[in-house]
């Protein structure tokens, strides 16, 4: 059937574009559900792709359609659009309707995924049994796709295509149109009980038409060749008169699974959802179906079949690459719990049975023996992906707690009882020689306890397990792959070089912690009468400083518990991690003694090494970020008044000019007036002297400093409220204001001499 592009100009196309934009969502699609139920296939064959674009968005991005990924449930459009996209809704019954009389519909390569598109380019077909049969070489750039397949990459081309949203247009992914479009899409083509539901539209014959037959070099199942001759009848989707109806609807459900994906934030939570389900779907199949007996097969649906399958023959290599692409580029922040929370799903596919005990805390529950398989076919997800993240925490901030929280996410997964068994079991299947399995294959077989016909072809379950680990790894890592044990020595090393940095940032966390409970405390509502800190460099307010500390706090639980759950997957003793604590203690301690990280003095000042970059990254160390200009000279602060912080510059700046010479003089005096008058006139030196904790250029070094006279502490909030309660109590107590005056500079005078007292007693001790 040609493309609806040779067809003649439609009036309904025509007329449906010119009232497109003037009608509100409601109105169009109550009219769009009147159409597809009334017009003939004929009729919605013109409109179609202008349709799909309409909702979905151009391919190239420059129309985004109804914005399904910002569309909100909060919003008036979202039951509209989510009920003309259902499953059962007025789209599909389009789809439907047009499967049924077989027409197809071009979809440019151009805008397929960058691996794709570059296979067909170079003249390879794809590795994806979707897009057999519908490639011929030399391409003409297009393809040829029925409905239901045009529909859906059209669907999933809206997420990967870049469009320019209007501003302002935001919200949770996964509250968005277009996630829980996913979901239901998944829930409805990959039921986890009963069949898909059948198409509503048919063609003469009695089915919905199809497509092509695949090339029957393409095997169903991933590896091993143990697809059955039944399952390969299944999928080859012949459209005849006696075939087995269920057998003629699955082809949706694998449309749906073969949609590929780009890595973002987005897709990932995306990707993370249709593992979710699958692991559902799979643990749905029924009981006498997961026999793996060749004559249980023959007895199972078509639906049942794909379960059996699913996860290894859809997802588990992509899915591998994938996720092996995110550990190594994704971004060293936060924004990497949406690909590791993916990782986590796929790993634990027991958490998806939907069995009540599987409802328990994670590291209490022990992972069933019939896992093991699963384990098995899937070593390299739990050992290869495992020690990728391995190297990212080591190089990631673990002081931050939502980077610790990754750290203890990993840690309590894998240590649920029975899993690292499994996975050791797993790396000795593998690593078992071929001699061996030959051996151990002679002696099984010659050996009458074992029960039924020597010369049946059924393998034993030890060489059957050993041959699905090796085909597993060499499938995806190739036949020459170097394979690091991830219970060997040189992983164990790596694991206590990152239970150190663990230890260390948690050390740090501590100390941050009690530092933001003790500045917090400083910043109280005492500190409004003078006893908080006067550090100009410090611009946390208590609220966040009690935030700070939160997160700290946080972050130690994490990593204590993330050491703990180490301790037990590794199986260290306690002498290991005590002398581990011993090492974090002693550098911990030096760390106290050198606050800087580590560097080398250059002429331009202190230089940063590797190690100090490290240090800074992990937070052992980190320089005082301070002011280092003139304090009179500092921005305007919130607390501040604007007009009297330039009005006391000016009246300092002339004393200063006025008086400097003689309060030179009086600061160089050895006596209590000279004492007092360092404290007050010698505001500037102190700043000289806090600037040598963090590196400094030799020319600031070298920067005379002068006694002066600041004013600027009245243009304070604080201060002006402190002076007016004085004035207050004062005037309370029948004191005049002259005297009131009087009163409150002999006050001021005795506080700041005492504060002088004290502070020069802590510097002897």
């Amino acid at each position: 059937m040609a493309a609806p592009a040779l067809q003649q100009p439609s009036y309904l196309l025509a007329n449906l574009k010119a009232d497109w934009t003037n009608k509100p969502l409601h109105q169009r699609c109550h009219e769009l559900s009147k159409i597809i139920d009334d017009y003939p296939a004929k009729e919605l064959h013109a409109i179609f792709p202008w349709l799909v674009e309409s909702v979905f968005g151009s391919l190239d991005g420059i129309l985004s359609g109804w914005n399904l990924r910002f569309l909100q449930a909060r919003s008036a459009e979202y039951n509209i659009a989510m009920d003309f996209l259902d499953p059962s809704g007025a789209m599909m019954k389009c789809v439907y309707k047009l499967q049924a009389e077989e027409y197809k519909y071009e979809f440019p390569v151009s805008y397929l995924p960058g691996p794709i598109k570059s296979s067909i380019h170079a003249g390879v077909l794809p590795d994806c049994p979707l897009f057999h049969n519908k490639i011929q070489f030399p391409t003409s750039g297009l393809l040829l796709l029925n409905p239901f397949e045009y529909y859906m990459f059209s669907f999933a081309s809206s997420l990967i295509a870049p469009k320019n949203y209007p501003p302002g247009q935001h919200g949770s992914c996964s509250d968005s149109a277009y996630f829980v479009l996913v979901d239901t899409y998944l829930k409805y083509f990959l039921p986890t009980e009963g069949n898909v539901p059948p198409s509503p539209f048919s063609d003469p014959r009695g089915t919905v038409a199809s497509p092509a037959p695949r090339s029957p070099s393409v095997p169903y199942v991933g590896y091993g060749g143990h697809s059955t001759s039944l399952l390969k009848r299944h999928i080859t989707h012949q459209p005849s008169v006696n075939a087995d109806p269920a057998a003629q609807e699955i082809w949706r459900s694998e449309t749906l699974l073969q949609e590929p994906f780009t890595p973002s934030e987005e897709h990932v939570l995306v990707v993370r959802l249709l593992v979710k389900h699958l692991h559902a779907f799979s643990s749905s199949l029924k009981q006498e179906s997961i026999s793996s007996s060749p004559s249980a097969h023959s007895h199972s649906s078509p639906l049942e079949e794909l379960k059996r399958v699913v996860v290894q023959r859809f997802v588990q290599q992509k899915l591998y690459v994938f996720l092996q692409h995110c550990f190594g580029h994704w971004p060293l922040d936060a924004s990497f719990r949406a690909v590791l929370e993916t990782w986590l799903s796929y790993i634990q596919p027991w958490r998806y049975t939907g069995e009540k005990n599987m409802q328990a805390d994670v590291q209490n529950r022990t992972v069933p023996d019939k896992w093991a398989s699963f384990v098995q076919e899937n070593l390299l997800m739990y050992t290869k992906l495992f020690q990728g993240f391995l190297n990212r925490a080591m190089r990631t901030d673990l002081v931050n707690a939502k980077n610790a929280l990754m750290v203890f996410r990993v840690s309590k997964v894998f240590v649920q009882p029975n899993l690292s068994e499994m996975i050791q079991k797993a790396e000795q299947l593998f690593l078992e020689p071929e001699h061996a399995i030959l051996q151990r294959q002679n002696r099984v077989f010659l050996t009458p306890s074992h029960g039924g016909s020597f010369l049946s072809s059924r393998q034993p379950v030890g060489t059957d397990s050993v041959f699905k680990v090796k085909s597993h790894v060499y499938s995806l890592e190739g036949q020459d792959c170097q394979y690091n044990l991830m219970f060997g020595p040189d992983l164990r090393k790596n694991v206590l070089k990152l239970m150190q940095i663990i230890a260390q940032a948690r050390q740090t966390a501590k100390r941050i912690s009690d530092h933001s409970t003790e500045m917090a405390a400083n910043n109280s509502f005492l500190s409004w009468f003078g006893v908080g800190s006067s550090d100009h460099n410090n611009t946390f307010t208590g609220g966040e400083m009690d935030d700070m500390g939160e997160g700290m706090r946080k972050t130690h639980e994490f990593l204590d518990k993330a050491l703990d759950y180490l301790c037990q997957i590794f199986r260290l003793n306690a002498g290991q991690l005590s002398q581990l604590m011993d090492n974090v203690a002693s550098v911990d301690d030096e760390g106290a003694s050198k606050q800087l990280p580590d560097c080398i003095p250059s002429e331009n000042g202190l230089v940063l090494t590797d190690l100090g970059r490290l240090q800074i990254i992990n937070g052992l160390r980190r320089f005082e970020i301070e002011y280092h200009g003139d304090p009179e000279l500092q921005p305007i602060r919130s607390y501040e008044n604007a007009f009297l912080v330039r009005l006391m510059f000016q009246i300092s700046s002339f004393i200063n000019a006025r008086f400097g010479d003689h309060m030179e003089a009086l600061c160089s005096r050895q006596d209590l007036l000279g004492s007092i008058g360092r404290h007050y006139l010698s505001s500037s030196s102190k700043v000289a002297e806090q600037r040598w904790k963090s590196p400094v250029t030799r020319r600031m070094r070298d920067h005379p400093q002068r006694a002066r006279l600041s004013l600027r502490v009245l243009a304070s909030y604080r201060t002006l409220l402190i002076l007016l309660l004085l004035y207050v109590l004062f005037a309370l107590l029948s004191f005049g204001a002259l005297s009131s005056t009087g009163l409150v500079l002999i006050v001021s005078f005795l506080y700041e001499l005492l504060l002088n007292f004290f502070h020069k007693k802590l510097k002897t001790q």
